[in-house]
């Protein structure tokens, strides 16, 4: 689909529309025949954040049992007509939102528009399928609970954000996954499935009018809003603070963060081009630079800005051998400092901008990419312009944005630091 993916990020005008249907439900629509596909995302803004207390990782239980039966169908029929008719049906569930894809050739879009509002609004959750689910779910969580990433990575959020749902396991414990019953999903289901703040994207070989029909269809029988209310608003904690867990492994996982800028920010494009240069490009980078290339300290090291609706941070990620962790971490700090007080270099600044604009369009060569990214900025409320006007914002970014920006970023110089290993001289 190149031509429409020059369509949405070239200068010709924008090939996105806005249909409406009598639901009330608002869709975003990218009209493309040249292939007979359809690609249909949709998020709804409450996440796993409302999972119930105790219970952490329902939302994502859901992710995984909407397909497994619904209706008249059990799994194994759900399935069935799934397959029987090459349609692509998932969901996912973050944070701050519950996902759904979609993608069908065109001649099947009845069937699939049929099973999907069957998933959502009659899903089965029978008790076989809640079972066997789990144990899938329980068994990757046994596998993290050897992984030092991963419980790096979980202690880094329970620490981070304590008592805000943001602390607590997307994907639960084994605790909290083996205290959920079907009763909870079932009524988890009602209170975030709702139209209000519903955000839908399709892409590819459907009419505004065959759009229309299937939006009332899938989701015109939810609850109009919802009795859930949004988490409130928090900054990281334990800034300052090294915490370890030890594991007997010869590498340490090393995570480092700090209050980073909210998708809404002003500064936020700056930021990206700031954290490309520290540490968001993989061969480039100054952490990659200076901890990979000159110190052979570690294989892989890199650093991103982690924007959520009601938080935001900056965060940084590497192994290393336990022995070098805390050389790792002070050039990683360093590099930040530096950043901080002179702000990138003028060669740094384009070449961040000049990947950051070029790469832009490798994210609309098909239509699943061009429904998954258009949803992603329809969650974030950038505008259904934003495609159009995304690369003059990074083009607009100055040398003087870049250093106010940077010094924004790592000017604390404080992060909660969070290792998983054996690692020495760390404290």
């Amino acid at each position: 689909m190149t031509m429409t993916a020059n369509t949405l990020v070239g200068r010709t005008g924008p090939a996105i529309r806005t249909v409406t249907a009598p639901c009330g439900v608002t869709a975003w629509l990218v009209e493309d025949r040249n292939l007979p596909l359809i690609a249909l995302d949709f998020a709804f803004l409450h996440g796993a954040s409302h999972d119930p207390a105790g219970k952490a990782g329902a939302l994502n239980l859901v992710s995984g049992l909407l397909d497994e039966g619904a209706g008249d169908l059990d799994a194994e029929a759900f399935q069935n007509a799934l397959a029987d008719h090459a349609i692509e049906l998932s969901f996912s569930a973050d944070r701050d939102e519950f996902r759904g894809s979609l993608k069908t050739l065109r001649e099947h879009r009845a069937e699939a528009f049929r099973l999907l509002a069957l998933a959502l609004h009659k899903p089965r959750f029978d008790d076989d399928a809640v079972t066997r689910v789990k144990a899938q779910i329980s068994a990757g969580l046994r596998r993290e609970e050897q992984d030092p990433d991963s419980i790096a990575r979980r202690a880094f959020s329970s620490i981070a954000f304590p008592g805000h749902p943001y602390g607590q396991q997307t994907r639960g414990t084994l605790a909290s996954v083996s205290a959920i019953a079907g009763s909870d999903l079932k009524a988890l289901v009602k209170s975030v499935f709702q139209r209000k703040d519903l955000r839908v994207v399709a892409v590819g070989d459907i009419s505004e009018a065959e759009l229309i029909a299937a939006l009332d269809e899938i989701f015109g029988p939810l609850p109009a809003d919802s009795v859930l209310a949004p988490p409130a608003m928090t900054t990281i904690a334990g800034l300052g603070e090294v915490r370890i867990t030890a594991m007997d492994v010869p590498q340490t996982a090393l995570r480092y963060g700090a209050p980073g800028l909210l998708r809404t920010d002003p500064d936020y494009i700056a930021a990206e081009i700031v954290n490309h240069v520290l540490g968001g490009s993989a061969f480039t980078s100054r952490l990659f630079l200076e901890v990979r290339e000159k110190r052979g300290l570690a294989y892989g090291v890199s650093s991103a800005l982690v924007s959520m609706r009601h938080a935001a941070i900056h965060v940084g990620v590497t192994a290393t051998k336990n022995d070098r962790v805390a050389e790792s971490l002070d050039v990683m700090r360093s590099e930040m400092r530096s950043l901080a007080k002179a702000g990138p270099t003028a060669d740094e600044l384009k070449e961040a901008k000049d990947y950051l604009i070029g790469s832009f369009p490798l994210r609309f060569d098909t239509s699943s990419k061009i429904a998954s990214q258009l949803l992603s900025f329809s969650i974030q409320d950038l505008g259904i312009d934003y495609t159009m006007r995304r690369n003059d914002l990074f083009r607009a970014v100055t040398m003087d944005d870049a250093m106010r920006v940077a010094d924004r970023l790592y000017g604390g110089d404080r992060q909660l630091v969070v290792a998983v290993g054996q690692p020495v001289g760390l404290t």
